[in-house]
């Protein structure tokens, strides 16, 4: 049987040193990209610019992202499922995230550190 697909876009964002903002959901373990899963008739940029600014406070234009790609892999927080992602990258400030909505959490990490 073939799990069932979530389809999200997620930002690969960093800060001028080359650092990651990962994010926690409440009531979750795992730490993971920020993002949110698309709505009928969304856009992966539309969305991603709406979820960035309901969880994070982040207004930012089009302009600000570059397509990545899209990316499968099991659900991290949803056990049976597997998540499909449209991902673009975007720098930003590492003081402009502030986290709201269902975000517990968020951590700035160092790709190149174990």
């Amino acid at each position: 049987m073939t799990p069932p697909v979530i389809h999200v876009a997620a930002a690969l964002t960093v800060d001028a040193d080359g650092r990651a903002l990962m994010v926690r959901k409440h009531d979750t373990t795992v730490f993971m990209q920020p993002g949110g899963k698309i709505e009928a008739g969304e856009s992966p940029l539309d969305c991603l610019r709406r979820e960035l600014f309901e969880e994070l406070g982040l207004e930012l234009a089009a302009e600000d992202f570059t397509w990545l790609g899209t990316f499968e892999e099991d659900a991290a927080n949803e056990p049976g499922h597997r998540v499909l992602a449209e991902v673009f990258t975007l720098t930003i400030d590492a003081a402009a995230p502030v986290v709201a909505a269902e975000i517990a959490e968020s951590i700035w990490v160092d790709p190149a550190a174990p």
